[in-house]
């Protein structure tokens, strides 16, 4: 055995291994800790296999030297291999990298140089050339002459990229979407909409010489233009500057973005902008920053524009928004991510004003839309143009627009054929309210009104519809079916607590000849891309019903062609009037054409009967009504009244034909009999009886007419 001795490598342990005692076992008093002993080399392999473990020599100086010139050695030869190496060897795994990411090809054509000695270390890339996706053609997306980029070291090592410098040379950027929306410049291979572009703090931006051309087949829009980014020390110095020409909507487009300086750029500060678009008569101008410079998911901006009609600022904004007469609107615009907010919204639509704050929401299957408007004083002809119809012509209003007013003029119709953009409602969710709190020149007596309108997955609801008249109310909802290729319209509208006077404002000696109570009810259903298809091919019903109310005698007596005694009243200008005791009319629609199956107006002195039709497809209408007098007349031309011609001017007149009949049994009579038989045809007998008001106002309530009572106003 060697008596080669080592450190006892555990205190408080025999030599032979065995733990000692807590306490000394002859007094019970606690055993001091023992201290390393000397050990021979068999106690301790022994102890070191049955501890399972190995305790290292206290490395020497002589060790430690020699492992600081290993490390030496090494870091020299890292640096060596640093200052010697091609990087043109990273070019490739660089290229794949990226194609990876941008989900296309992306090749290095030039050299990479790289300077990593440095607090700041920078690199340049020439000859970078990125592909279209495979749907948008063989064309290169980008051409860049060289990229130049200078990090600091520091804030990287923390987690933090601040670039120093990023600096492209001839940059060539083609970019592209297509009509069912695809975008070459979507990274995210459609699977992320609505990114905004983010980059990281640059101190020092450079673009020279840059080229950009844009073209949007959904939009309409193409554009052309230059692009660049720089600093100028001393004189004008302005920062960044993109301006181009284009097309949109085939009107010459310009942009101008100006931006602010672009050396030393605080991220804590927001970095000012400046742009002005032109695209035909309409003209945007902004003002306004990025809060936080280079992440443009964030900005602000106070906005002024006005044009021809708001449809037009799709092609900007790509918001389908309705036509309209030519505006002029401001307001403050920002972005938050995926929300877009426009508040303080004021100015004209028309002659229209127009307020209220507006919200697009981005980056689901399609952008929601949220808006509040109201106007103070509704202009009503304005709303025609919300319809492709004919709007007020102001000074901007397209020639388009002139030529939809001329053409429904000389027609003297009121329904526009301009075709619905089913393509643009179905892109879009919204939940829009309107509220106008006073309304002008309307075809009837309106005094205000409000609408909610929502909009999902292409089908159109506006619900409620309320419009406010000086006595009554029109009420319903109208929905708008755009999913399939032939948008579908369902109309069901209520007239309730109507006055006759204010809807049919006819004056005849200075006073209104007839007044009372008057509901009703439309329930249509069309098929068709405009408003005048939908209405060209509707079925369904129409239902006025007149509970009560009363009608000037002389206009009475007229309606029964008593030309005696309603003559003599009217030049006597005599205001005394009869009951209406009821009256109905009702109409069923087959496609386009309104036939009025009857129509009854039950007076004191005359029972009123007829028919005719409206035909929505020509936008003309043809009645014929008979009067049939409740007394014995001496005198009683049997003449029906005729209401003939465009809807919109119909023309009031009598049907001649039974008069002339008239006239020869007259003569006939009078050459055969005697002078008496000549006024015989003319005397009525008076033997038409009282309407049946009950059953006719049932009739109302059965076809949904909102009928309350039928009392029959006393004549005064």
């Amino acid at each position: 055995m060697t008596t080669e001795s080592y450190p006892n490598p555990e205190p408080g342990r025999r030599r032979d291994g065995a733990k000692a005692p807590a306490r000394r076992p002859e007094t019970g008093e606690r055993r001091p800790m023992q201290r390393a002993g000397t050990w021979t080399r068999d106690q301790w392999r022994a102890t070191r296999e049955r501890l399972g473990q190995t305790r290292l020599k206290r490395p020497t100086r002589k060790t430690m030297a020699w492992i600081g010139g290993v490390l030496a050695v090494l870091v020299l030869a890292v640096a060596i291999l640093i200052a010697i190496w091609d990087w043109n060897w990273f070019r490739g795994p660089v290229a794949r990298i990226a194609s990876a990411r941008m989900h296309r090809e992306v090749t290095i054509d030039g050299p990479l140089n790289v300077h990593l000695w440095s607090w700041q270390p920078s690199a340049t890339v020439d000859g970078v050339k990125v592909a279209n996706p495979g749907w948008a053609g063989k064309d290169k997306m980008a051409d860049i002459g060289r990229i130049a980029v200078q990090i600091r070291l520091i804030p990287l090592l923390t987690g933090h990229v601040d670039l120093r410098l990023l600096r492209f040379t001839q940059p060539n950027v083609r970019l592209y979407r297509d009509a069912q929306g695809r975008a070459n410049y979507d990274f995210s291979d459609g699977k992320q909409k609505d990114q905004p572009l983010r980059l990281p703090p640059i101190r020092n931006f450079i673009i020279d010489d840059g080229h950009l051309s844009y073209q949007d087949a959904k939009r309409g829009l193409t554009f052309n233009g230059t692009v660049n980014a720089h600093e100028r020390l001393g004189g004008d110095n302005r920062g960044f500057e993109m301006t181009g020409r284009g097309a949109l909507n085939k009107q010459p487009f310009i942009l101008q973005v100006v931006g602010g300086p672009l050396l030393n750029i605080d991220r804590k500060k927001p970095y000012p902008f400046d742009a002005d678009i032109r695209a035909g008569d309409t003209y945007v101008t902004a003002k306004g920053a990025v809060p936080k410079p280079f992440d443009l998911g964030q900005f602000y901006m106070n906005t002024t524009a006005r044009g021809p009609d708001l449809a037009d600022l799709y092609g900007l904004t790509g918001v389908p928004l309705p036509n309209s007469p030519p505006y002029s609107l401001h307001a403050r615009l920002s972005r938050d991510v995926h929300l877009w907010r426009i508040d303080g919204l004021g100015g004209r639509v028309g002659s229209s004003d127009l307020s209220g704050k507006i919200s697009v929401k981005t980056g689901g299957d399609r952008p929601l839309l949220n808006a509040d408007l109201r106007s103070n004083a509704l202009d009503f002809p304005d709303l025609g143009a919300v319809f492709g119809g004919a709007p007020k012509h102001g000074k901007v209003a397209s020639p388009a627009q002139v030529a939809v007013a001329r053409k429904l003029q000389a027609e003297q119709r009121m329904l526009p054929d301009a075709t619905l953009k089913v393509d643009r409602i179905r892109a879009i969710d919204a939940d829009v309210t309107f509220k106008a709190a006073s309304i002008k020149n309307a075809p009837v007596n309106l005094r205000s009104g409000s609408v909610r309108v929502k909009l999902n997955a292409g089908v159109l609801k506006a619900d409620p519809v309320a419009l406010d008249l000086p006595q009554g109310r029109i009420t319903g909802h109208v929905t708008l079916d755009a999913r399939k290729a032939m948008p579908v319209t369902d109309l069901d509208l209520r007239l309730s607590n109507a006055r006759l006077e204010e809807l049919i404002p006819v004056r005849i000696g200075g006073a209104n000849p007839f007044g009372g109570s008057l509901v009703g009810r439309a329930q249509l259903h069309g098929t068709g891309d405009s408003v005048h298809k939908a209405f060209a091919n509707a079925n369904g019903q129409v239902m006025l019903v007149v509970p009560g109310g009363e009608i000037r005698q002389a206009f009475a007596e007229l309606a029964g062609v008593n030309v005696v005694k309603g003559l003599g009243l009217l030049m006597s200008k005599n205001q005394q009037t009869t009951p209406i005791r009821c009256g109905v009319a009702h109409f069923q629609a087959v496609n386009g054409v309104l036939n009025a199956d009857h129509v009854v107006v039950d007076t004191g002195p005359v029972l009123i009967t007829g028919s005719g039709t409206v035909n929505m497809g020509t936008e003309r209408m043809a009645f014929r009504l008979q009067g049939h007098s409740k007394e014995f007349r001496l005198v009683h031309l049997l003449l029906p009244i005729t209401v003939d011609g465009p809807i919109l001017r119909p023309k009031l007149g009598v049907q001649p034909g039974q008069t002339i009949a008239q006239g020869g049994v007259a003569v006939a009579l009078a050459t055969l009999l005697s002078p008496l038989a000549a006024v015989l045809p003319f005397i009525d007998p008076g033997l038409a009886k009282d309407a049946a008001c009950g059953s006719l106002m049932a009739e109302g309530v059965q076809h949904g007419a909102p009928v309350k009572s039928a009392p029959a106003t006393a004549a005064h």
